[in-house]
């Protein structure tokens, strides 16, 4: 036992049955997905045939209830084909059926996952949203409550970020990569908190603060140190970014934004540009987190900036849902009104 024992602690062998590990949890993942898939395509085919039936008159929603009874009693063991699911099943397909842009994305998701858009969404492009980010993000049913709850969409439609002139032109994938306002209420920050607050408090909650950024973003340091001239300068966070290929500056202010703090910002970008960026790189983009800023000195301050920033907001309370939700709802009103004068 002893020699046994010896030979699995060796590094050598680590390092071997660490690749058995990896293959049995990829085909796992594997597994998963192709369950998950021929689930979904079940469903799709049950809806269908369903909503066939219903539309033809062949069949009245009573006929839906005496399906579920059938199936309970013909197979005892299986879950999820009650009546109710049955119907969410018919309307799972009449929604996506005439969508073929909208319909792969749907039936990459969990049933679980579908369950919720579908509940929760109140317009078509809300629901194409949260599929696009739910695939793309990869949220967990948990994360994807979260986002509803933050309304997300909403936010992304009436606050878009608040970008300069040089992120437009050079990287203008960056507006759907950065947000306007970042929600950190799983910070427990406290009324009053310091810049150190904030600063400690992103550190020890980096996982669920990489979340909310979005994919792609990796992070490298924390104080990331900057000389020139011979003077030390830290910056609060630098991250990468795969997709943008840039490294990404974080400053972060616990008040309201000062045009003077896009200065401090901008020379930050400088020397990570002459001094850290690796030939193949992309230029660095900058983001100026603060407490909250008046949205006309955000625009006078960016509007002659020559370097790629972003002047975003934090927030650490959920907001208020129906107030977004009455908001998008006057923003549409407002475009279909523009749109029938035009």
């Amino acid at each position: 036992m002893k020699n046994l024992t010896a030979v699995s602690n060796a590094p050598e062998f680590k390092a071997q049955f660490s690749e058995i590990t990896t293959l049995i949890t990829s085909a796992q993942k594997k597994a998963y997905q192709a369950v998950n898939t021929c689930l979904i395509d079940l469903y799709w085919e049950i809806g269908e045939y369903i909503s066939r039936k219903l539309e033809a008159a062949e069949w009245g929603e009573g006929v839906v209830e005496q399906l579920a009874k059938h199936i309970s009693q013909e197979y005892p063991t299986l879950r999820g084909f009650t009546r109710s699911n049955l119907f969410r099943m018919r309307q799972f397909y009449e929604t996506y059926r005439n969508n073929e842009k909208v319909a792969p994305l749907a039936r990459q998701l969990s049933w679980s996952h579908n369950l919720i858009i579908l509940g929760q969404s109140k317009y078509p492009e809300e629901r194409e949203f949260y599929l696009r980010m739910a695939n793309t993000e990869k949220w967990s049913k948990r994360e994807l409550e979260r986002q509803f709850k933050l309304g997300s969409f909403e936010r992304a439609v009436l606050n878009p970020p608040k970008a300069s002139a040089v992120i437009k032109q050079n990287y203008p994938e960056a507006l759907s990569v950065f947000k306007d306002t970042y929600v950190i209420e799983f910070l427990d920050l406290p009324d009053g908190h310091s810049e150190a607050d904030l600063h400690h408090a992103l550190l020890h909650k980096l996982k669920k603060f990489l979340i909310e950024l979005g994919h792609d973003f990796c992070f490298i340091r924390s104080e990331y140190p900057l000389q020139v001239g011979g003077r030390d300068f830290a910056l609060d966070l630098l991250f990468f970014h795969r997709g943008l290929n840039a490294l990404i500056a974080f400053e972060l202010k616990v008040g309201r934004f000062e045009p003077e703090y896009l200065g401090k910002l901008e020379f930050y970008l400088e020397a990570l540009d002459r001094d850290v960026k690796k030939p193949h790189e992309n230029a660095p983009i900058g983001i100026l987190l603060c407490a909250s800023k008046d949205k006309e000195v955000v625009e006078y301050s960016l509007s002659r900036s020559l370097s790629p920033t972003l002047i975003a907001e934090y927030q650490t309370q959920l907001p208020d849902k129906k107030l977004l939700q009455q908001k998008l709802h006057e923003f549409y009103q407002a475009m279909v009104s523009q749109e029938n004068e035009a």
